[in-house]
């Protein structure tokens, strides 16, 4: 039986060929279906990303118009 893979695929930009499976902090690999220079960047699994805001905040209908 085969295990589920759990490393992240790293695909072509431009044909979406699978160039790669698994993590990378900084990778450029070329794609030896259509020639594209790929690049990777990776955050390190200990960093924390940007947060959503907690604050609320609502829409303003927009002011009605003046008809003459």
């Amino acid at each position: 039986m085969k295990e589920h893979d759990n490393r992240r695929e790293v695909r072509c930009g431009h044909c979406h060929r699978l160039l790669a499976k698994g993590e990378a902090l900084d990778l450029t690999i070329k794609c030896p279906r259509c020639g594209t220079l790929n690049h990777v960047r990776g955050m390190s699994p200990d960093a924390e990303g940007p947060r959503a805001s907690t604050e609320v905040r609502h829409a303003t209908p927009p002011a009605p118009s003046a008809r003459t």
